[in-house]
């Protein structure tokens, strides 16, 4: 697989706080990845970094051998990469179909019936056509949930950023939003994944990146990084040095 996302020697620093420290890794095209780290790691750090809401101290972002390290966010996602955010942010005031249909217009470049079959076919994928005529406000957490991804896929992405999409739902709940995932995993659309729900992240993501303090400590298959010493001792709090 080509590489579709690459980040080199990637970093930002707040002050003495370093959000991304020398990060460095490659998203291959159709691929989906995890990102994983305790609080205050720097992974929301990362996504703001990779869709250009913040800008990088030093580093390279590449986008389809591409540098967009200097693009603007506007422009990255009307290049094809968008995110959801973990506090779901919809136009309250608007319907759901109202809320795709600005993505599918302002980011996606649609427009009239062609924008219009498109929202149709997003929120039939992450089903929400039932409920498109609903104002946003009113929904479920669930729904909005569903409606941030639903929003992020109306723009056409080839890369979707996931934030912390599965926290706060019931274990019904999240088996409903992984299999959305899947769905839209299975169109080509390649995905990176934060999570704290690991079961869920483990149920779709092919690869793990493991970072703390904005740096990278582990990466690789779900099984094995998810066991390795560096992962127990910094993310989950034990001693990589204690009998399992």
């Amino acid at each position: 697989m080509s590489s579709l996302l690459s980040v080199n020697n990637l970093s930002k620093a707040f002050g003495a706080v370093r959000v991304a420290d020398d990060l460095c890794f490659d998203i291959a095209e159709g691929e989906a990845v995890g990102i994983l780290g305790p609080n205050g790691a720097g992974k929301t750090s990362l996504f703001n970094l990779i869709t250009g809401a913040l800008k990088s101290d030093s580093g390279t972002i590449y986008y389809r051998q591409a540098d967009i390290t200097k693009h603007s966010a506007q422009k990255r996602c009307r290049n094809g990469i968008a995110r959801s955010f973990q506090i779901p942010q919809p136009f309250n005031g608007m319907t759901v179909f109202e809320n795709c249909l600005v993505a599918a217009t302002q980011a996606g470049g649609m427009s009239g019936s062609k924008a219009e079959q498109f929202v149709v076919e997003v929120l039939d994928d992450t089903g929400l056509l039932d409920k498109s005529n609903i104002k946003s406000g009113s929904l479920t957490l669930l729904d909005r949930k569903r409606l941030e991804m639903s929003r992020a896929l109306a723009t056409k992405p080839s890369l979707l950023l996931l934030d912390e999409i599965a926290g706060g739902l019931t274990e019904a709940e999240c088996g409903e939003l992984i299999d959305s995932i899947k769905r839209v995993r299975a169109s080509g659309t390649t995905i990176i994944w934060i999570e704290h729900v690991i079961h869920a992240l483990m149920a779709v993501v092919e690869r793990l990146i493991v970072i703390d303090f904005g740096r990278m400590i582990a990466e690789g298959d779900p099984e094995t990084t998810i066991k390795s010493d560096a992962v127990k001792e910094i993310y989950l709090g034990v001693d990589g040095g204690e009998a399992a």
